[in-house]
């Protein structure tokens, strides 16, 4: 059984609010420097029987040459007709193929096993289906737990990013679940995303993992969108997980909130993102305690006007950002087709300017009260300190940085932006101290107006 944890308990939000309110009035604090956000408040753990299924009962063999895919589901379906239970995958290497979830179900990966994907040659509907390996939709109460690996040969899978019409199978794709846990494991080489826990989701953590496929640029063996943790819903934590990637290290869409990252390790991959879809909203949202090496993005938030919502209350705290290529990325034109506007660190206030406007709609992009505290970063040789590029009928509003340091070559870019403020930051760039690109930006730095 996994016991709920709280992380933060609250028994009275609007008493606690109304006490803030009236501290710092009567202290003369600075109300703007505080941004109006939720309490966070730690999912709920699934509850699973205390009954177990090891699949050698079922006959798998963990010889890496046995298709276990029938004993390892007769294991999950022989825990579902007694409402659930642990399925275990003791030592061995066990191939096998796409399965299917139940509630109250603990897919435990003991520290000496491999449950490794069918090759491409094998795996039921190729590049054709593209079906999940573990896969559940509409489920309560569900685990993957376990010092073991999954495994997901993901090498041959890569190539067919590229051709029209190819599907890749996901590692773990869940929809619409309530209490998911994923905890300790270590996922490698999916042939796509790793984690893909999408839908109208409820009380997800994923803890103490490791996530590697390899870089997206890597000269010798690219993956390609092997995002590592795409997780959307309302209340989320993402802790001690250590991720370098193809793509995406974390992101989320729309009608997510009551989210927490913290006390994760980053390499390789695009960074810890928001978007592109987010339409339905992204609120509460906080990352703190986090490392970024060698990341290409280290804060990203995207979307466009086909696909966008309001994004608001978002903190970031205590980030270390080493060779970064863009330490910090939030803006609302990801999809522009124009090639001027699609090179980022090229992108210059004459040219986001000519930025054309259009009609306010539904799914307008828009991003407010968004925090960065005591962030330390340095960009990559040649690149740029960061971007903030709101659009002409949307611009991003209420930002702050307190207690920023980033070194770059280039400098950072806020482009239709209004009421962004840098208290006690030092930006340096080949431009000099704390001087930026502006453009149909409000910016002040220390109280003073940016002009």
């Amino acid at each position: 059984m996994f016991l709920n944890q709280t992380i933060v308990k609250m028994k009275s939000t609007h008493a606690i609010s109304l006490f803030l309110f009236v501290f710092l009035s009567l202290t003369g604090a600075i109300f703007s420097d505080v941004q109006a956000q939720s309490v966070y408040v730690a999912p709920a753990l699934p509850v699973i029987p205390n009954k177990t299924f090891n699949i050698k009962d079922f006959a798998a063999v963990g010889d890496n040459i046995t298709d276990n895919t029938q004993s390892i589901q007769n294991a999950i379906n022989a825990a579902s007709a007694v409402g659930g239970g642990k399925v275990v995958v003791p030592r061995g290497e066990y191939l096998c193929g796409p399965l299917r979830f139940c509630n109250n179900l603990n897919l435990q990966i003991d520290s000496a096993a491999i449950l490794r994907m069918l090759p491409i040659d094998r795996y039921p509907g190729g590049i054709v289906s593209g079906t999940a390996f573990i896969s559940g939709s509409a489920l309560h109460d569900v685990a993957i737990s376990g010092k073991g690996m999954i495994d997901g040969q993901g090498n041959p899978w890569w190539p067919f990013a590229k051709t029209q019409g190819a599907k890749r199978p996901r590692m773990i794709a869940l929809k619409d679940c309530e209490r998911v846990l994923i905890e300790q494991v270590t996922l490698i080489n999916s042939p796509m995303f790793h984690i893909a826990i999408g839908g109208k989701n409820l009380d997800v953590t994923v803890r103490d993992v490791i996530i590697r496929a390899p870089a997206s640029t890597d000269p010798v063996n690219p993956s390609h969108n092997t995002d590592a943790c795409d997780v959307s819903g309302n209340r989320i934590l993402i802790q001690h997980c250590d991720v370098s990637v193809g793509d995406d290290d974390f992101t989320c869409g729309g009608g997510t909130s009551n989210v927490l990252i913290k006390d994760c390790t980053y390499g390789n991959g695009h960074g810890v993102s928001i978007g592109s879809p987010t339409m339905g909203g992204v609120s509460n949202f906080t990352v703190e305690n986090c490392t970024f090496t060698n990341t290409d993005c280290g804060i990203r938030i995207k979307s466009d006007r086909d696909r966008g919502g309001v994004l608001q209350n978002i903190t970031y705290r205590n980030l270390h950002m080493t060779n970064v290529g863009i330490p910090i990325l939030i803006y609302a034109t990801y999809m522009a087709k124009d090639r001027q506007y699609r090179d980022l660190q090229k992108l210059t206030p004459e040219i986001a300017e000519t930025y054309p406007t259009a009609p306010f709609t539904g799914l307008t992009p828009t991003y407010s009260n968004i925090s960065f505290y005591d962030i330390t970063a340095t960009a990559a040789s040649g690149k740029r300190a960061g971007l903030i590029w709101g659009l002409p009928e949307a611009a991003i509003s209420n930002v702050i940085f307190k207690n920023v340091n980033i070194s770059a070559d280039k400098p950072f870019g806020i482009f239709f932006a209004n009421d962004v403020q840098l208290q006690n930051c030092k930006i340096v760039t080949s431009w000099g101290l704390n001087k930026l690109a502006l453009t149909n930006a409000s910016v002040t730095i220390d109280g003073k107006i940016v002009k």
